[in-house]
């Protein structure tokens, strides 16, 4: 199927409006059956959809016919692929999954007949081919890909009529397709972390739900699952194993006071009043992610309708995801006389911090600021040396916390960065012995963390680690080419009795994969990452991208305004606050949440938000 048939596509395609009231001020009386699917700008809303349904196969179709036409049905909006399904012959009906996999190609799959001699009696046979750049298993998870696609599709009669036999499993979509059904949402977890007050935190899992098919409940069904299996490691859900919502249950909506009530099976029954709370505090943020609508109340039913709990939207809040990193009083960056300085988020005039790398004779080169804004860890300007020290009191500078014997800064040590723990990490370049370090609470003796899957050539580059503290992105440099990864923070048995722990940074999985060259980023979200790097051959771009390797649908394509010769850049989890970064032709800049990029101060470096 070249680009021809792929303009047509439309037209096998039916809409239809559910809720009619401000979709159509003229009501649902005509509806056209033809012409062009057009996306339609309109409210976030889950419970306003216009549907898009594909035509059964006709009398008599042959068979390039209905492989376009069961490719063309797979792409409308139908809960159970209903009409998709009409396609196949009986057989292939029952074994066919389609909620196994989704397959995303760049241009959608092009059937492709196989030569005469392959064809066998009366079976035709077909290929669908394309470039893969991703796939969504069944727990609705995110996974980059890229290779060529090329899987068989054969037909039979059956009934005097061309249907599918043999097909690959799952759904296979171009990437428009892909855009417009598929909804990124964070469910969240409770944190394994090193601190009990961590166990309290959640932590963004994202996941892809088809926007137009009932989002509440498939969304509400994903979180019952569990954790994705990369997350899983560091996080537990509150409800008890076995969990689903209660049998006979087919939709959930939120009601006009936008509460939402939730029957569950008898194993979640079984909570008791305290993890009821947890469970429902899962549902509520999860929930926020899924609609710009606030969600006032969660309340949970046991399998008999009595109720379990009920959760109101503000009980919440002790467990929000950046609850450690809270909202920023301050960004910071280093000035021209290497001297740390704080900006407030309206103002434009930088002041020095208090302490000794604002008010001393300590010249600061890169910089991180513990999340309650009251101390810093402060790398010299040459890269040598690590010290901390208060930010809002005059002190003493004590002895370095850590040395790099590296011969050159840019083979020193990182920006150093903090957990939610209060924990510090920074990395030592040094091509002799590449280390990447934590201090507990930011004062003591320095930890070496060892990272599974690096390489023997490889070396952590830039590192933040997010507020939960069981997730840390890296920039990581190997060969000619330097990659940002996402890895988990785990604490595993040590010692002879295994009764000590020790950290390690794991399964590290790249989150920017056609980008050959990532030369900044930070946390811009609960699971989201802003970065500043080039795809092959092409010039630096800021974009956004979720820790799952997909793009942020935040903005078109992720893509941010463009800003010359980016060399670091910082955001907040809070993602109100404006972007900085440094350029080196127009020094520190901002950029507002839908403004554009505005100099603070020409001579500077080293931007950071707390964290």
């Amino acid at each position: 199927m070249g680009a021809e048939r792929r303009r047509g596509r439309g037209r096998a395609l039916r809409a239809a409006a559910l809720g009619c009231g401000g979709l159509l001020l003229a009501g649902c009386a005509s509806m056209p059956d033809s012409g062009e699917v057009r996306q339609v700008e309109g409210s976030q809303r889950a419970d306003t959809q216009v549907r898009v349904f594909g035509m059964p196969p006709r009398e008599g179709a042959q068979p390039e016919e209905i492989v376009t036409g069961f490719l063309e049905a797979t792409t409308g909006t139908e809960p159970r692929f209903d009409t998709a399904k009409k396609y196949l012959t009986v057989k292939a009906r029952r074994t066919w999954e389609p909620d196994r996999l989704t397959t995303v190609l760049a241009d959608g799959p092009n059937p492709q007949p196989l030569a005469n001699a392959d064809r066998v009696d009366d079976v035709f046979s077909y290929s669908l081919r394309g470039e893969e750049i991703a796939r969504v298993d069944e727990h609705h998870a995110y996974h980059p890909a890229e290779g060529e696609y090329n899987e068989g599709v054969s037909l039979v009669k059956e009934k005097g009529q061309w249907r599918i036999d043999r097909l690959p499993q799952g759904v296979v979509l171009g990437q428009s397709d892909f855009t417009r059904l598929y909804q990124s949402i964070n469910k969240y977890y409770f944190a394994h972390g090193s601190s009990p007050a961590t166990q309290d935190w959640l932590v963004a899992d994202p996941v892809y739900v088809r926007q137009q098919i009932d989002p509440v409940t498939e969304t509400v069904r994903a979180l019952l699952e569990g954790p994705t299996s990369w997350l899983a490691p560091v996080v537990s859900s509150s409800f008890p194993a076995g969990s689903t919502l209660k049998k006979g249950v087919r939709t959930l909506a939120l009601d006009d006071n936008s509460a939402l009530t939730v029957p569950l099976n008898g194993k979640a029954s079984q909570a008791g009043p305290s993890q009821c709370k947890k469970m429902a505090t899962q549902l509520m943020f999860t929930l926020r992610d899924l609609t710009a609508s606030r969600i006032e109340q969660v309340e949970l039913e046991r399998s008999n309708g009595s109720q379990l709990c009920v959760l109101a939207a503000d009980q919440a809040d002790a467990s929000a995801p950046n609850r450690s990193a809270g909202r920023p009083d301050y960004q910071y960056f280093v000035n021209a006389e290497h001297r740390l300085v704080r900006l407030p988020e309206s103002s434009s005039t930088p002041d020095v911090v208090q302490g000794p790398f604002g008010e001393g004779e300590f010249k600061v080169g890169t910089v991180g600021v513990a999340r309650d804004e009251q101390r810093a860890a402060a790398v010299t300007d040459d890269g040598r040396e690590l010290y901390t020290a208060s930010v809002v009191a005059a002190g003493e500078l004590g002895e370095p916390l850590v040395r790099s014997a590296g011969g050159k800064p840019s083979e020193r040590l990182t920006a150093p960065s903090w957990d939610g723990n209060g924990d510090l990490w920074v990395a030592d370049r040094d091509p002799a012995g590449p280390r990447l370090l934590r201090l507990p609470g930011g004062t003591d003796a320095p930890e070496e963390v060892e990272v599974d899957g690096l390489g023997a050539d490889a070396r952590v580059e830039s590192l933040r680690v997010a507020a939960d503290g069981v997730r840390i992105a890296l920039l990581v440099r190997e060969g000619d080419r330097t990659s940002l990864r996402i890895g988990r923070v785990e604490s595993r048995p040590s010692g002879p009795s295994g009764q000590q722990s020790q950290i390690v940074v794991t399964d590290l999985r790249e989150v920017a994969p056609r980008m050959s060259e990532v030369t900044a980023m930070s946390w811009a979200g609960n699971s989201r990452l802003v970065v500043a790097g080039r795809e092959s051959g092409g010039v630096q771009q800021l974009r956004y991208v979720q820790t799952d390797g997909s793009t942020s649908s935040s903005s078109t394509a992720g893509m941010l305004p463009g800003v010359n010769r980016v060399t670091a850049i910082a955001a907040s989890e809070d993602e109100r606050l404006p972007l900085v970064a440094h350029s080196d032709e127009d020094g520190i800049v901002r950029l507002p949440p839908g403004d554009n990029w505005k100099t603070v101060v020409k001579d500077g470096s080293a931007p950071v938000y707390p964290g």
